[in-house]
């Protein structure tokens, strides 16, 4: 078998998968990612994130391409296949009903991610706790700025946006079933994969959009056979990419949901596991 024939490409998520919630990459992860593409493997990001929320620690790892946004975006190479936007009237919809009802949410961007006035208090005591009367938590915030905090853009006074790939909104009274509902027929509301933001916090995207749609895109693009494929993640946004790849990994840490439809099962994240499950199937060597 030649080296071409025996190289994979490999469809990576990023939260629970690559990134732990403090925003840091263990360190096999990195080593995993690094020797795989060495021993010639093609890595790709494939995440609910958008490319703002994609920061240096990330990139530097190494990657073929991305694709962003839970699939409304991708890239190879530096080169950008397609850019599925929200058009500016439905931006303004959303934002006018989570503003009504309390929800703190961010646009997600290519080139920014725009944060509702009370998002970032509102992420301060889901990461830190009581940064305000707890001089400890505070002090703990200040060493240790979370990376995604640091991204956001605050004060937004204009809303009306024209590069919105979609929306995450955090837990609210507001039940996601509620707004699931609201939305329907005009977004598809996904539960989101950042455990911190709650049960009911959510993700509004563009009807038909998801990772394996941009998996057999990406293909296409690069001639490369399904037969190839391996996708990695941990949330039910990761379904149908482990649908589609030939091999569809879960984390340990995964949501039994889609622990039930993998072909492999992994350790958790922080116990190694991205490493563990390239050793197991050849990617890389121990």
């Amino acid at each position: 078998m030649s080296q071409d024939q025996q190289r994979k490409i490999i469809f990576i998520d990023i939260d629970g998968t690559l990134v732990t919630d403090d925003g840091s990459v263990p360190e096999s992860a990195q080593a995993a990612c690094r020797l795989a593409r060495e021993n010639g493997h093609l890595l790709f990001l494939c995440t609910g994130r958008s490319k703002a929320e994609i920061y240096d620690e990330i990139w530097d790892l190494g990657f073929d391409g991305l694709i962003g946004a839970g699939g409304g975006y991708v890239e190879v190479d530096g080169e950008t296949l397609y850019h599925k936007k929200v058009l500016p009237e439905d931006v303004l919809d959303m934002v006018d009903f989570f503003i009504e009802h309390g929800i703190n949410f961010y646009l997600e961007s290519n080139s920014a991610l725009y944060a509702s006035p009370d998002l970032k208090p509102h992420l301060e005591r889901l990461l830190h706790g009581d940064v305000e009367n707890n001089p400890a938590a505070r002090q703990q915030m200040e060493a240790s700025p979370h990376p995604f905090i640091t991204q956001l853009t605050y004060g937004e006074n204009d809303w009306n946006k024209e590069d919105v790939n979609k929306v995450c909104f955090l837990e609210s009274k507001v039940p996601f079933a509620t707004i699931k509902q609201r939305f329907e027929g005009k977004f598809q509301a996904i539960q989101c994969t950042v455990p911190i933001f709650g049960e009911d916090s959510g993700e509004l995207m563009l009807p038909g959009i998801h990772k394996a749609v941009a998996i057999a895109d990406v293909l296409h693009h690069l001639g490369l056979p399904v037969e190839h494929t391996i996708g990695i993640g941990d949330g039910m946004n990761d379904v149908e990419m482990l649908e589609f790849c030939r091999l569809g990994i879960a984390m340990g840490n995964a949501k039994p949901g889609l622990k039930e439809i993998a072909d492999d099962i992994t350790d958790d994240l922080e116990n190694d596991g991205l490493y563990k499950s390239f050793v197991k199937h050849g990617l890389i060597s121990v």
